[in-house]
């Protein structure tokens, strides 16, 4: 298929796309059970999770996995986001100060009808992702760059905005709502049109995405399916609890993960390790446990 985006090359968009792939980095990794329960799973929740959406085992402990690697890979989306705009004329992405900053020296028409010549960028991934604080921080740090550099004008990007737009950024500063018309929330697609004067290069780009992500995939040998041992040691926990019905014994196994050393729950598993009660090292011996060959 030709290559149709005019404001990037199709290699430097591979190679984004790739660099993107290869953040996601230990996330890629298998989870065993001692890493699915390194910041402590709620055990009453899950089973309550599992209970009221009518789950299996496998699917709910999958839905956690994929809750826990989704957790940590929207700073790799954010990169992707705002670090393809090193690739476009005029844009540089700074290692600080502001995401992205553009500059056109024949000048870039505001709808209010004003010209600048450079736009101070604040991205963020979704339109709710600011608080009263951050708001109020963020438009301050703006007012402060117009009037250091009245050639400019300030922008708030979101990838994920409410609607397609490019309007006055109103928010509360002291109390006080305040806008000012070179200071603007702007959608993701409206941004990419601003660059590069195309209305459409956002949707092409999306359009270009998934073949290209699915072509770096297939190249990388270090891009894995991960192969999760979650289930397969929490049933190896549960044959302790053998003579109990099986969703329960399951149940247990999931109990022992924040509840071992809590009254009652650990006999059953002091009993098969052969440890003495209150042992600090209980759950390290659980996972030990868990990893049994059968």
């Amino acid at each position: 298929m030709a290559w149709n985006l005019n404001f990037i090359s199709e290699e430097d968009f591979k190679n984004h796309v790739r660099a993107t792939i290869m953040k996601y980095g230990e996330k890629l990794e298998s989870y065993d059970l001692k890493r699915f329960n390194s910041n402590l799973i709620d055990p009453i929740k899950l089973i309550f999770d599992k209970s009221v959406y009518r789950t299996s085992w496998e699917e709910i402990v999958n839905n956690e996995i994929f809750r826990q690697r989704d957790k940590s890979n929207n700073n790799d989306i954010g990169y992707f986001h705002q670090n393809i705009f090193s690739y476009f004329i005029g844009c540089e992405v700074p290692q600080a100060g502001w995401d992205v900053i553009y500059r056109n020296p024949d000048g870039i028409q505001m709808p209010d009808g004003d010209i600048v010549h450079t736009l101070y960028v604040e991205m963020k991934n979704k339109h709710n992702t600011m608080n009263s604080a951050s708001s109020a921080k963020t438009y301050i740090k703006m007012q402060g760059q117009i009037l250091e550099d009245d050639d400019c004008a300030c922008l708030l990007v979101e990838a994920i905005a409410k609607k397609s737009q490019n309007i006055k950024w109103t928010t509360k500063v002291d109390g006080k709502n305040v806008q000012h018309r070179l200071i603007r929330r702007v959608s993701m697609d409206q941004f990419y049109a601003i660059l590069t004067g195309e209305e459409d290069s956002f949707y092409k780009m999306c359009m270009a995405l998934p073949g290209v992500i699915n072509a770096v995939v297939n190249e990388e040998e270090s891009v894995s399916v991960p192969h999760d041992t979650v289930i397969d040691e929490l049933r190896n926990v549960a044959s302790v609890y053998a003579e109990q019905p099986e969703d329960l014994a399951m149940a247990m196994a999931v109990y022992m993960l924040g509840f071992n050393t809590y009254i009652g729950f650990g006999n059953r598993m002091e009993r098969q390790l052969g440890i003495e009660k209150g042992n600090d090292g209980m759950l390290k011996r659980i996972y030990e446990y868990a990893k049994r060959l059968e």
